[in-house]
């Protein structure tokens, strides 16, 4: 009895040494999955975009191929004591987010009375060609009156040309001279790219060089509103990979260890929010760069998307197309008869189904080109041929101050006047609107409210009909009716001069 008790003891205490070393090898992954006459498992592959690709490449292999090419950008500007460097973004609060960049740390506006000085700024770049062409941002370089590159672990100094830049898409090109062939980095194709993606930027954040760090594409397409320059052009990668000061210009790679970006913003109220220039839109750029400036087609005409509410306005078989909300006189878009509320289904042979189909089409011509448009105008199809111009880049105005006035009711949301000298003084009015009806107030709540009219808007016409006084608005809001919608042509003068179509749903 004793005997079998002992055998009895052993084999449990045996059977649970067992049990506890599976555990323990199960913990350290250090057992191996069995399997029935399986092939050996294939060894870690990068992960591309299809689906199910589970395993991943080593980020640090990544890193090692990609930073030999990646460069730190310094750039000096000579300040003058009435003047300074105006950041090129502003997103997202106060300042730039990049103001890292055009402070230095004598910076005099911290008090006492200024004087010239040197503002140093900071950024990354990355290096294309081997005889020394580098891409990175315009705002890293932008009115710098000296730009160095450091290339390589040992950060030898090379002083750099800037060879060509482009404040639309925030885009520079640098050229160093040396002595031998510099590393260079592979370009991808941003087209490719899939919301999910892996994603590493490579930069020098708060002057931290070559830091790594790796995220997702969390967006395409997006448009930030980094600025003025850059709002028609805008269709940039959004990723969490954490980009911070000092990454400005830096790669964003893919999983294969191309770049697929150039990093160039950050939200200053999110977190692990980023955008990065698709790599695809620098690679179009790049001849043109070289030459030393980027010359765009133009056509004067402001456009927007056709969203639900315009698709019933205007009584569209489909939301495809651009509608024009407006055209600047004397403009290539004047000259070819197009019209505010013409939609634009076609450019040559290019179907326009987006404001960034025709953005990217009409851009991509020289000046000079001549384009056939369609388009589509009181529901017929119809066609002109019109002569691009060159695209620029106009200055903003000030704010408006806001004039009080009494309030009418209107079904709609807004009490109106007739544009007298006063109100268009009060509202600083462009001159170039000689007759409508000012709105001097909008329902916060209300059909108005919700199509984006605001106190100070002009009304130039009602459903294409032309009013020069609240009695002639009136008349046309009468003969309305019952109808569902009302269209609006609106100037608005601040902050800058726009023409714009607004589709105001009549409430019930």
């Amino acid at each position: 009895m004793q005997t079998k008790t002992k055998v009895l003891s052993l084999t449990v205490l045996l059977a649970g040494a067992v049990v506890f070393g599976m555990i323990l090898a199960g913990t350290l992954d250090l057992t191996r999955g069995a399997s029935a006459e399986k092939a050996a498992a294939p060894a870690p592959a990068a992960a591309s975009g299809a689906a199910g690709v589970a395993s991943l490449p080593s980020f640090a292999d990544l890193a090692e191929e990609v930073i030999p090419g990646v460069v730190s950008v310094r750039s000096t500007d000579i300040v003058k004591a009435d003047k300074r460097r105006v950041p090129f973004h502003n997103f997202g609060g106060e300042g730039s987010p990049f103001d890292y960049f055009f402070r230095s740390p004598n910076d005099p506006r911290k008090g006492g009375e200024e004087e010239d000085h040197k503002e140093l700024s900071g950024g990354t770049g990355f290096i294309i060609e081997a005889d020394g062409y580098i891409l990175t941002n315009n705002h890293v370089v932008e009115n710098a009156d000296k730009v160095e590159v450091l290339v390589g672990a040992k950060d030898e100094v090379f002083p750099a040309k800037v060879v060509g830049r482009d404040p639309a898409t925030d885009l520079a090109l640098l050229k160093v001279e040396g002595p031998k062939p510099f590393p260079t980095v592979r370009l991808g194709d941003s087209d490719k790219l899939r919301v999910g993606d892996w994603a590493m930027a490579i930069g020098d954040p708060l002057g931290f060089e070559k830091t790594v760090t790796v995220g997702v594409i969390s967006g395409k397409g997006r448009q930030a509103g980094l600025s003025r320059a850059t709002q028609s052009f805008e269709n940039l990668i959004q990723t969490d990979a954490a980009i911070n000061f000092g990454n400005s210009g830096g790669p964003l790679v893919n999983i294969h260890g191309e770049v697929i970006g150039i990093n160039t913003a950050i939200s200053r109220v999110g977190q692990n929010i980023g955008f990065a220039v698709p790599i695809n839109v620098a690679k179009r750029l790049l001849p043109q760069l070289k030459k030393g400036k980027v010359v765009r087609g133009f056509l004067g005409v402001t456009i927007a998307p056709i969203d639900k509410n315009y698709q019933e306005a205007f009584g569209l078989k489909s939301s495809d197309g651009v509608l024009v909300q407006s055209v600047e006189k004397g403009m290539p878009g004047d000259k070819a008869g197009l019209k505010h509320g013409d939609v634009i289904t076609k450019v040559d042979d290019q179907v326009t189904k987006t404001n960034r189909d025709l953005i990217d089409y009409i851009s991509s011509k020289a000046p000079g080109t001549k384009v056939t448009i369609s388009y589509i105008r009181d529901g017929k199809e119809k066609s002109s041929v019109a002569t691009l111009d060159t695209r620029s880049v106009d200055g903003e105005k000030p704010e408006a101050a806001p004039v009080e006035e009494k309030e009418t009711k209107e079904k709609i949301g807004i009490t109106i006047k007739d544009l007298d000298p006063a109100l268009r003084r009060g509202y600083q009015v462009d001159k170039n609107a000689q007759k409508g009806v000012v709105i001097v107030h909008v329902k916060p709540v209300s059909p108005a409210a919700d199509a984006n009219l605001a106190e100070g808007d002009v009304i130039l016409e009602v459903n294409g009909v032309e009013v020069t006084s609240v009695a002639d608005y009136q008349a046309e809001m009468k003969k309305a009716g019952s109808s569902k919608w009302i269209r609006f042509y609106v100037l608005r003068s601040m902050p800058r001069v726009q023409n714009f179509i607004a589709a105001v749903k009549v409430q019930d």
